[in-house]
């Protein structure tokens, strides 16, 4: 399992790690309108999943505003942040910070995806950073458990996954 810090301090990473060359995990999460969304409605493209503990903190709103910029230079590849954040705070943030081009998904309902990514951090019950890549045929072609939760990813790398999935 991926050993990671919150603060310098160590946390338990509640779930199953995930690989290069899994079949991507299934997940249930809630869209900023509270419909249901799982992997299956992102079926035939490549997803960009970057998991944050929060979008209103600052690594993890320069990160997911990163991403919305490279979204439009990713063709047929779907960027998606996942937080615990609840799916209203994640709609007024994205309108607050021009967020349109990457969905915003809240884990807060039952921490499925935290679980079966390997991301939920036990003692505070928010995500740890991560970031995978999953191809077109949900195969993971790219992870990063971030070491260090409040460090930015390598976004290069994963951009550079995306691309070639």
């Amino acid at each position: 399992m991926a050993s990671i810090t919150f603060n310098q301090d160590s946390v338990t990473l509640l779930g199953n790690e995930v690989k290069v060359g899994d079949t991507a995990p299934n997940f249930i999460l809630l869209s900023n309108d509270l419909k249901e969304v799982t992997l299956d409605d992102y079926q035939g493209k490549v997803k960009l999943i970057a998991a944050v503990p929060s979008v209103d903190t600052g690594v993890c709103a320069e990160e997911t505003i990163r991403f919305n910029k490279e979204a439009d230079t990713l063709p047929n590849v779907q960027v998606l942040t996942i937080s615990m954040d609840l799916p209203f705070a994640q709609g007024r943030w994205c309108a607050a910070n021009g967020v349109k081009q990457l969905d915003t998904l809240s884990d807060h309902r039952n921490a499925d995806f935290g679980k079966n990514y390997g991301v939920l951090i036990e003692e505070l019950r928010l995500l740890a950073r991560a970031i995978f890549v999953v191809d077109a045929n949900n195969k993971v072609t790219y992870v990063e458990y971030v070491s260090e939760a409040t460090n930015h990813p390598d976004y290069d790398k994963a951009l550079e996954a995306a691309k070639n999935a």
